[in-house]
């Protein structure tokens, strides 16, 4: 059998909706032959057979929400079909301990000998990818559990692996702890015969934590849950879960708190308490929770973006007079004709570019011991949608009219707010732009979208009394702001691509002329 899992889908996308599985149980599939579609935030990605032969188990449907590294499917091989899959249970206790020396199980000689035991060991994480931290330990030593039945939840840079029981029994021992860093293929836990011997032993601690398991199933809830009932101050006994043996997942906490579900009385007590608490009692109050392996690695990777390019930020204003002006006049006409409206961002792009052209150095980056220049424009605009903020890529913006940057950038908005972002649309840019303006930042210092070395931000336009030809007028200004890398661009090269960019703008037939 091979597994069919959901792959790794980018930092910090730990989840994603299954669309549509192209294939029906007992359909035969090829190799890299995609299977179904998943659907994140951002993008839609398919998921290719890992191997040839037949798709003998679906184990979630169309609609379900699924994690990383999570089951999709199992694909046998030969023709079995839907025969394969119904003997399945039959064939499991004999094959697991044939094949254990396969899977990092160690042979077992049968689950239910009494003496015979398997390996529980760290699996394949992905690649590149050589070490987990423990999680999380769902078993004690001495409990009873089935095949498949999750013990270990490993915490990688990227994501969350549960780790299931290779086969029933009983688990004899536990070789780590929480908190444990462990390489690929150590050793976690050692599962012993079928559990009969030790189950008296072990009712004692179970009846103690009979009060843990939750109205929701006995599958523990997903992290993205967890943290979304925390942000809420909701139980796990206040959401239903709709995943696999009921587990909770984000969509159910979601779906709970738009149901009325609220954070128990007991729980804002100490906020409709007329006297304030205590330095000592705050302690009470607070909650420490050690973070993810993920959110170490992305609190890691930031810092090492600032201690690796010497970022710097520099800034001017732009009258948009000329800018808002020409718009006026022509945008009607411009839409009637394009069958899309005339922004800003189109101005702001040809701006750019004009301006790259004259200062390379903004639009290279470093290699190693090598500075690497662009002789293409490949503009990445920054769109914000509901569910957060991703950069999808003009490409070749300096041979695109206006009307052809605005298409490209509708389009790439309305993908966005669909979750219809292909990958490679957001991969390859030269240098960035990032709008502010349209939440109302007046000010800001943009960090460089690695391993570009310049972003332009843009800011709001607001009306400020300036000094022209000797008197004082009210003029639509806007702040720019360029953060670059210093080890590549010098301080006048930054200062000259801005006043480029400010006169193309307050002179658009420039533009036009290429001036």
């Amino acid at each position: 059998m091979t597994e069919i899992r959901v792959p790794t889908l980018g930092e910090s996308v730990t989840e994603a909706t299954i669309a549509k599985w192209f294939k029906a149980e007992g359909d035969q599939v090829a190799a890299d032959e995609p299977l179904l579609e998943l659907e994140t935030d951002k993008v839609s990605v398919e998921v290719p057979a890992p191997a040839a032969g037949t798709l003998s188990e679906i184990t979630a449907k169309d609609g379900e929400t699924v994690e990383v590294g999570a089951l999709l499917g199992q694909i046998s091989e030969g023709a079995g079909g839907a025969k394969a899959a119904a003997d399945k249970p039959a064939e499991k206790p004999a094959e697991k301990p044939a094949a254990a020396s396969g899977n990092g199980a160690a042979p077992s000689g049968g689950a239910s000998s009494g003496g015979a035991t398997t390996e529980v060991r760290v699996p394949t994480l992905g690649e590149s990818v050589t070490e987990a931290t423990v999680g999380r330990i769902m078993k004690a030593a001495g409990d009873t559990v089935a095949a498949d039945e999750p013990i270990f939840e490993l915490e990688t840079d990227k994501v969350a692996v549960e780790v299931p029981a290779p086969v029933a029994g009983t688990l004899s021992s536990l070789s780590v702890k929480e908190g444990d860093t462990v390489e690929v293929n150590a050793l976690l836990a050692t599962i012993g015969g079928s559990g009969a011997a030790a189950a008296p032993k072990a009712e004692a601690p179970k009846a103690a934590a009979a009060p843990a398991p939750t109205a929701s199933g006995d599958m523990p809830a997903a992290p993205s849950a967890k943290k979304a009932m925390a942000e809420a101050g909701l139980s796990e006994s206040q959401v239903s879960g709709s995943g696999k043996r009921g587990q909770i997942l984000k969509g159910d906490v979601l779906a709970a708190i738009e149901g009325g579900a609220t954070a128990p009385a007991g729980a804002s007590a100490p906020a409709a308490s007329a006297r304030p608490a205590a330095p000592a009692d705050d302690a009470g109050r607070e909650e420490r929770v050690p973070m993810t392996r993920l959110r170490r690695t992305i609190a890691k990777r930031l810092k090492d973006a600032q201690n690796t390019a010497a970022m710097l930020t520099t800034f001017n204003d732009v009258d948009m007079t000329a800018v808002m002006d020409l718009r006026k006049q022509y945008k009607d006409v411009f839409e009637k004709k394009h069958k899309v409206k005339l922004g800003f961002m189109a101005f702001f792009t040809k701006a750019c570019v004009h301006a790259l052209k004259e200062i390379p150095a903004v639009n290279a980056e470093i290699d190693g011991n090598d500075l690497i220049y662009k002789n293409y424009y490949h503009m990445g605009i920054a769109v914000g949608t509901d569910k957060g903020l991703v950069v999808p890529v003009v490409r070749d913006a300096d041979q695109l009219s206006f009307a052809d940057i605005e298409k490209t950038i509708a389009s790439y908005g309305k993908k966005a707010r669909d979750g219809q972002l292909k990958i490679e649309e957001m991969q390859g840019g030269t240098f960035t732009i990032t709008n502010g303006g349209i939440y109302g930042s007046m000010m800001s210092t943009p960090i460089l979208n690695a391993p570009q070395s310049g972003i332009l931000g843009m800011h709001r336009i607001e009306q400020r009394p300036v000094a022209m030809n000797g008197q004082v007028v009210i003029r639509p200004m806007m702040y720019l702001a360029l953060s670059y890398d210093h080890r590549i661009v010098d301080g006048k090269e930054a200062v000259t691509f801005l006043v480029r960019v400010k006169e193309a703008l307050e002179d658009p037939q420039r533009l036009l002329l290429d001036l």
